[in-house]
């Protein structure tokens, strides 16, 4: 690997903004030569994506490659920027999101230091920011004070996370062959694969380190955005469908021997089936319900044990409350949390 970090930008259709995540990284790494830029272009067609690609890499030749390729959703867009990475470590940045200049400063320094002084990291975590553009508004999710700073540390070293602080894609970045070894499930034509990106590769991460800055910019504002209400309802077989591949993918209270990590993964994979319960109740697909059902059954039948944390837990019974009451005492706590976590 003769780069740093490989920074990956999944592009569909992204002429509108991609130009700013792309200048984001550009000015916070001073366009330094041990960083790269990989923009894949993921089959776009109502605009210039790919003509800006093009010319963001011949602008930047040591620093940017365009990778073009047939559209197979964000997933094959991620695999594709992984396949051609030249870095010690991987960052995906979506195309409409930025990262904060200083802060990327501050990261690439420790990176290198980590690096020139034989200080092994698997995972490096930051924070990220909900960037309401609407009403102008913030939400910083921080892990101060759950995991320890300037000094790599393993899983059993971190406290307590509170529901509304899952390690997202936003807040990691891998060692490349972390990724590379194991490999990434990740569907192709598929919305919400980055929670099978923050989810399966954890137990093969040993070395963390936490820089505690506000790097990721995640931009919410867009009617069409994946994490919007509407669309999120409207493409509920989806996030079931990767809720499974992360059920699927561990038995949690068996192949997880760290305590702190195996409680951290339980209650991501918790919160996953709580939105599938809640937006299958939003969804106005007549089979939304049953795909729902089919799942929950599923989860008994793979792990007995898991299925009673997930289903016979206070979120779990809030969010399955039984006859149309109980969808709407559901409907309504999920509005109430989103105006006040304000996460879409």
């Amino acid at each position: 690997m003769d780069k740093l970090i490989t920074f990956a930008i999944p592009c569909y259709n992204s002429a509108e903004y991609m130009d700013n995540c792309i200048e984001s990284i550009l000015a916070g790494s001073d366009k330094a030569s041990d960083v790269e830029i990989i923009i894949v272009n993921d089959g776009s067609f109502k605009d210039d994506t790919a003509a800006k690609a093009d010319a963001w890499a011949a602008k930047h030749p040591d620093i940017i490659t365009a990778v073009h390729q047939e559209n197979g959703g964000h997933g094959a867009a991620v695999l594709a920027g992984l396949e051609h990475a030249r870095g010690t470590f991987f960052k995906v940045v979506d195309s409409d999101d930025w990262l904060d200049q200083v802060a990327l400063s501050q990261l690439l320094d420790i990176m290198r230091e980590c690096e020139a002084h034989e200080k092994y990291v698997d995972l490096f975590i930051t924070n990220y920011v909900y960037e309401h553009t609407v009403d102008n508004k913030q939400n910083i999710v921080s892990y101060h004070g759950i995991l320890p700073q300037r000094k790599v540390f393993g899983w059993s070293e971190m406290g307590h996370f509170h529901i509304t602080q899952n390690l997202l894609m936003h807040a990691l970045c891998y060692r490349s062959s972390i990724l590379k070894d194991g490999g990434v499930p990740l569907p192709s034509h598929t919305f919400y694969v980055d929670n099978i990106f923050a989810y399966v590769p954890l137990p093969r991460c040993k070395q963390l380190y936490y820089l505690d800055v506000d790097l990721y910019r995640y931009y919410i504002g867009r009617e069409d955005q994946s994490v919007n209400e509407k669309v999120m309802a409207g493409r509920i077989d989806q996030q079931i469908k990767i809720t499974r591949i992360m059920m699927e993918a561990y038995h949690l209270y068996d192949d997880i021997e760290i305590v702190q990590l195996r409680s951290y993964m339980v209650n991501y994979f918790v919160i996953m089936m709580v939105i599938c319960s809640v937006f299958s109740r939003l969804s106005e697909k007549p089979d939304a319900m049953l795909e729902l059902d089919r799942l929950w059954d599923d989860l008994h039948a793979y792990d007995r044990r898991m299925w009673r944390r997930a289903r016979l837990g206070i979120l779990g019974q809030l969010t399955n409350l039984p006859s149309k009451l109980g969808n709407k005492i559901t409907i309504a706590g999920y509005h109430l949390a989103q105006k006040l976590v304000k996460f879409n």
